[in-house]
């Protein structure tokens, strides 16, 4: 017979058993998943648990496998954060299909405003249905345990509470669009160097009060679809393997209906990973269906261990547009996304200094702007947090459009020192993954700065940062300044302020630097972080006060690095020496600091901080008023009266702390709570706020007793600008205890 007779016969076989096994024409609808499943092949079954290869819309991080007998599509998967993440570009046809750059998840977060969150998600959400793909792979929702982690612009805060309400936010409005998110990386996945294999040991207290309560909080009131675990391990064990971290706590105590994805790769063990609770395996590998097939036939995986990631999978895949059949145009509207990132990014720009009343500049101003950031914008961070989007605005362009008139020897000086720079580093550009943008600034002397002194009315500087997956930043040229911004600085404030000028600093950073050493040279400093491809307009609206800033820190500027407890125990030096396994920070990262992160030590301590979370000035001023404490059923209920008391129209936030009583468990000087944000006051009026808080968001955990306990006593409920700024305080009586068992299920750091 010949080769192509038998392949035929082959094929018309394996139809005939198909259409036998599925006689019925069982196609997958929302009310008939247990049907499909039980007329499934266990090789079926065992497929839609690993990832596969797509074309549908290139440039998509992952794909889930079909299985067209039973009606089951193949779904798309695309990174984020700050916009989805496509090829702008394809063969075969000139339209483009660029994304809307979003501002960063750490300014977002400044804005402390969570429905201006949703706002932005509902845009960048319908982005993702356009263009054809099912689920972003977003938010990124790791804590700020340390400045160094290089991907903390993908990240909120160092505080759960703040973390994980913006997160919710952000679930909220992607999914408003019938596509899902991915609440990633769950846990402890707090550094890029050896981030496939690190060891985060971590005790149980800081896990659950720390780098789980703002998952915890995602999920309540989020809802995402799905989950992604990280990399890492915890306290011994890969996350993806981990049963009390995937079923235990996420699905039997915080009722997570989703499923649960792993990252990008593949790690041995893919039937530990299976049996813990990861439903599907990305970016997914023939090895990875060969062993858990296996571990289904030789009884390793149960049945109905198998049904049940299935069975999760279904109720995926009939949430999805793909599913749906939904015919996405290709083409959202880009234009208006791009406003609602540029007021996104206005809202949330964070003041953090302002000698003289500085600012607002007039916008009519003769302008020198210096630093290579000023033409090369840091709009978004690199690697998958990367969006390709057709145009990032930079700070030339925007004061122009602000109306000020730019130094145009100077503009055109840091030009063409650009284009060098760019040819220079066109190799590494290309090698995305883990590229830090830090490029050697411009050397000017301090005669030709003199000069421009006298010819200029204000000198601002663009200082720049870059960081992304992969790699995480370092403390030398990057978390401090290096020798020729330092000398840049010294230089500018001399000449600037020998004539009576005044000097502003716009920070375009990912992520906190040192400030200490040098912000007595300037004036003002403006700190916008990467915020998308229209922030520098929003930039140059802060400048000249037609946007108010009222963006607050979501992390604490520490006066030094060495200040951060956390510093002990990161790879910021020379920490890669000893065998594999036994490197520390590298193949094991111990949190000695336990719950000591950002404020609640640096408060508790009464250690000395550049700029404090929650820190940030206003063109206006605020009075507090009117504090009051209501006990109801489940907590209380605090209101403040807000009134503008300056001379132009401005937002406020206020940040709720409380103190515990004494006695029982060591517990910090004071925790966010609550937040709110007033609406746009004019001058004289006044908004009261309403913040609810309950027993259990008032609890800290015992790791003896397992249990999340809220002891009797005395409360003290702070309102506050900022952490060290409490403008009012009332108290609250809790007559009773409360206790929430747990699942001791996480494991324990070794020693």
């Amino acid at each position: 017979m010949k080769r192509t007779s038998l392949i035929a016969l082959l094929c018309l076989v394996c139809c005939f058993n198909l259409i036998a096994q599925n006689s019925n024409n069982i196609i997958l609808r929302e009310d008939n998943i247990d049907e499909v499943i039980a007329a499934m092949t266990n090789e079926e079954k065992v497929t839609l648990l690993v990832g596969g290869p797509g074309d549908l819309v290139p440039g998509a991080a992952g794909y889930t496998r079909a299985i067209p007998r039973l009606g089951i599509p193949m779904t798309v998967l695309a990174d984020g954060p700050a916009g989805l993440r496509i090829q702008p570009k394809r063969e075969g046809t000139d339209q483009t299909f660029y994304c809307t750059g979003f501002p960063t998840s750490t300014l977002l977060a400044s804005s402390w405003n969570p429905e201006l969150v949703e706002t932005v998600t509902t845009a960048m959400g319908n982005e993702v249905l356009e263009y054809g793909v099912d689920v972003l792979l977003a938010p990124g929702m790791n804590l700020h345990r340390n400045p160094l982690c290089g991907r903390n612009f993908e990240y909120y805060s160092e505080d759960p509470l703040l973390s994980g309400k913006m997160a919710a936010a952000y679930i909220r409005g992607i999914q408003k669009n019938g596509v899902g998110t991915s609440a990633k990386h769950f846990a402890a996945n707090n550094q890029e160097t050896n981030r496939l294999e690190n060891d985060a040991r971590v005790s149980n207290r800081a896990l659950r009060e720390l780098y789980l309560k703002n998952f915890e909080i995602a999920v309540k009131e989020g809802k995402p679809w799905t989950v992604m675990s990280s990399y890492n391990k915890l306290n011994g064990e890969y996350t993806q393997q981990k049963h009390g971290l995937l079923t235990t706590v996420l699905r039997d105590e915080w009722d997570f209906d989703g499923i649960v994805m792993t990252d990008w790769g593949v790690k041995d063990n893919t039937v530990k990973a299976t049996k813990a609770g990861n439903d599907l395996m990305e970016w997914g590998n023939q090895v990875e269906i060969d062993r858990i097939l296996a571990a289904v036939n030789d009884g390793t995986i149960s049945q109905e261990e198998l049904d049940r990631n299935v069975r999760n999978m279904l109720q995926y895949i009939v949430k999805t547009p793909h599913f749906k059949g939904y015919k996405y145009s290709n083409k959202p509207d880009l234009k208006a996304h791009a406003q609602v990132a540029r007021k996104a990014a206005e809202e949330s720009i964070i003041l953090l200094r302002n000698e003289g009343n500085t600012l607002p500049l007039k916008g009519n101003e003769k302008l020198a702007l210096y630093g290579l950031t000023s033409v090369d914008f840091v709009g978004i961070g690199t690697g998958s947090g990367e969006v390709n989007t057709e145009h990032i605005a930079n700070m030339q362009e925007a004061m122009k459009s602000a109306g000020f008139t730019l130094d145009q020897n100077l503009a055109e000086f840091y030009q063409h020192y650009y284009a060098q720079q760019e040819a220079i580093q066109k190799m590494e550009r290309n090698n995305r993954w883990g590229y830090r943008n830090i490029r050697e600034e411009a050397e000017l002397s301090a005669r030709a700065i003199s000069l421009q002194a006298q010819e200029n009315d204000v000198a601002v500087y663009v200082l720049g940062r870059n960081a992304g997956e992969g790699a995480d930043r370092v403390l030398k040229d990057d978390f401090e300044l290096n020798t020729t911004e330092r000398e840049l600085l010294q230089n500018l404030s001399s000449a600037y302020h020998a004539l009576g000028k005044k000097l502003v600093v716009v920070l375009n950073v990912g992520g906190v630097i040192e400030t200490a050493s040098w912000k007595h040279l300037v004036d003002a400093i403006v700190l916008p972080w990467s915020p998308g491809q229209e922030g520098a307009y929003a930039v140059a609206d802060v400048l000249t006060g037609k946007v108010n800033p009222s963006g607050k820190l979501p992390m604490s500027f520490p006066m030094r690095y060495m200040d951060i407890p956390s510093s002990k125990n990161f790879p910021y030096g020379q920490n890669a020496s000893g065998r594999r396994g036994e490197r520390k920070d590298v193949d094991f990262t111990n949190y000695e600091e336990d719950i000591w992160v950002g404020y609640r030590y640096f408060q508790t301590n009464n250690v000395e901080v550049s700029y404090p979370f929650g820190y940030g000035l206003s063109y206006t001023t605020f009075s507090y008023s009117k504090p009051n404490v209501k006990a109801d059923k489940d907590g209380f209920t605090a209101t403040i009266t807000v009134t503008n008391t300056g001379k132009v129209a401005g937002r406020e936030v206020v940040e709720l702390y409380v103190a515990a009583p004494s006695g029982g468990l060591e517990k910090p000087a004071r925790e966010l709570k609550a937040f709110a944000k007033t609406k746009s006051m004019a001058p004289g009026e006044s908004e009261t706020l309403t913040m609810k808080v309950s027993e259990y968001e008032l609890a800290s955990f015992n790791d003896e007793h397992s249990a999340w306990e809220t002891a009797s006593g005395t409360y003290q409920v702070m309102f506050g600008a900022s952490v060290t700024d409490i403008r009012a305080t009332t108290s609250f009586r809790l007559n009773k205890s409360q206790s929430w068992e747990v699942h001791d299920v996480l494991g324990n750091p070794k020693e």
